[in-house]
């Protein structure tokens, strides 16, 4: 990932606060010389850090868990707060003209080695890890075991489970750094109010101070 010095991402708490918000992720990698791009719910299962682990499941039928089955060197990316930034959005469009429409966003991609796993435990122990954080915000949160026993051990038998030890974590924020702090509040202006870029509009509130 392209990564200019100015929007290179550091705070290790944000970083993981982002991963955490954003679990549905993207992973990389290649099987006999071709791409493997697939789309999985990922969470980190102890720190997000060199050593630190990922895990996910995927359908047994889904042929992206071979990549495991052979160690291979794979990718997962995180992306969020999206948004479109307008020209119009600038103060300085009036004056001088000379700007441009750009995009601005969160990312953070995780390299590591990924593994697999049919044993029943390992993958209920990822799957009920899972539920546990999507579910843990709703009022009246659902568990695995309010599903029929026989039930889920049936589910188990269709899926494998998949660990990524990482070896690197690099984020990017692009928040409008390289704009003066007139452009950055019209670019806040210019994002608040539409549901759709509200999280881009809180994200560069926060690193302006507003």
């Amino acid at each position: 990932m392209y990564i200019p010095t100015m929007f290179a991402e550091s705070d290790t708490a944000q970083i993981a606060a982002f991963v955490a918000a954003h679990p549905l992720a993207t992973l990389a990698g290649i099987e006999d010389g071709r791409t493997v791009i697939d789309h999985l719910p990922v969470i980190c299962a102890d720190r997000l850090a060199p050593g630190g682990t990922l895990i996910a499941h995927t359908a047994k039928a889904n042929p992206t868990w071979h990549l495991g089955e052979r160690g291979a060197e794979v990718v997962v990316a995180f992306t969020g707060a999206s948004a479109y930034i307008s020209p119009s959005f600038y103060p300085s469009k009036h004056d001088t003209h000379q700007v441009t429409p750009t995009w601005n966003y969160r990312a953070v991609h995780v390299r590591g080695t990924l593994t697999c796993t049919h044993d029943r435990d390992a993958k209920l122990q990822r799957v009920e890890q899972l539920t546990r954080h999507m579910e843990s915000q709703r009022r009246e949160p659902w568990a695995v075991s309010d599903a029929p026993a026989d039930y889920i051990d049936m589910m188990l038998q269709g899926i494998v489970g998949l660990t990524l030890t990482i070896s690197e974590v690099v984020a990017k924020t692009k928040a409008s750094q390289n704009r003066t702090p007139t452009d950055q509040r019209g670019a806040l202006e210019g994002l608040r109010g539409d549901p759709a870029t509200a999280e881009a509009a809180d994200l560069l509130a926060q690193r302006i101070g507003r």
